[in-house]
């Protein structure tokens, strides 16, 4: 590291972090999609389209740090824009949610392709190792408030 290369810390994550999301909100503007909207697609997706509303509300509180009621909100825009449909106590992406996500997630892919290129391996493995130990620690400070 030389005298210009800036530590790792809050700042310089927070920069990094709002550089990409701002890369990520063009995709999402032309889409008409929020950002959250794109947490709940993504969360939904990854568990084979099929989830628990309580469990996607949880979901979405625990990693946008939202309150619940903000995250019902959320998956009440989505079932209403027929992003989800409710099955049970479930919701289930609907065609119109599915085909949103692939395009969105394509559109993230494509930023991340550009960001990350030429990073090596072993220092993505690095960053993602410790930014998973500061995410714990302040997942335990925020659950004992």
């Amino acid at each position: 590291m030389t005298a210009t290369t800036p530590r790792a810390n809050g700042q310089t994550i927070g920069l990094a972090h709002y550089a990409s999301r701002a890369l990520l909100e063009n995709v999402l503007a032309r889409t008409g999609t929020t950002f959250n909207q794109s947490v709940a697609l993504r969360a939904v997706s990854d568990n084979g389209g099929t989830v628990e509303r309580g469990w996607l509300v949880d979901r979405l509180t625990g990693a946008l740090k939202i309150d619940e009621s903000a995250a019902d909100g959320t998956v009440t825009e989505m079932t209403d824009a027929k992003l989800l449909e409710p099955v049970g106590g479930q919701v289930a992406l609907t065609e119109s949610g599915r085909e949103l996500f692939e395009g969105v997630r394509a559109g993230g892919n494509e930023i991340a392709a550009r960001l990350y290129a030429g990073i090596p391996a072993e220092d993505l493995a690095t960053a993602g190792r410790v930014l998973t130990l500061i995410t714990e620690r302040a997942d335990a400070e925020l659950a004992a408030l």
